[in-house]
């Protein structure tokens, strides 16, 4: 059982949630994007965001000013990942918050949400420093 909105406080409060609540989070997750369509119709108002780039406390700050989910619906517009120190917090936070509130959060994959870019622009080398292996990047970028 997914304790989602524990694990929400878990992430903004900068911890990572365990490897196999993530592998958890990943799956569940993934079951939600197999399922919309691939026109996704969003509720407006609507804020807009994109290249986040792993720039978690920039993320935390956009919400703070932009409204927290789900009082305002969100779309991201790819990019979450690579170049920043945090993109393994910023996909946490995104995939939770799809998950608590699937409605009111739009994710769209950008080019930073490929295996290889990753492998390159530091998403995998983050994973590995933070969890001590490979399997969080493969729970991650299975979602891609």
């Amino acid at each position: 059982m997914m304790e989602l909105d524990q694990w929400i406080s878990k992430v903004k409060e900068g911890q990572h949630l365990l490897e196999d609540e993530l592998q958890l989070l990943c799956e569940y997750v993934k079951d939600i994007l197999i399922e919309e369509s691939n026109v996704q119709p969003v509720n407006s108002p609507v804020t807009v965001c994109g290249d986040i780039h792993g720039q978690f406390h920039d993320l935390m700050k956009l919400f703070q000013t932009g409204g927290h989910v789900p009082e305002t619906n969100y779309i991201f517009m790819g990019d979450f990942v690579d170049r920043g120190y945090n993109s393994l917090e910023v996909f946490t936070i995104l995939l939770l918050l799809k998950a608590r509130y699937p409605a009111n959060i739009t994710l769209l994959r950008g080019n930073h949400e490929s295996r290889q870019l990753t492998q390159v622009y530091g998403f995998y080398d983050e994973c590995q420093r933070k969890y001590g292996n490979a399997n969080a990047w493969r729970y991650c970028t299975g979602c891609f």
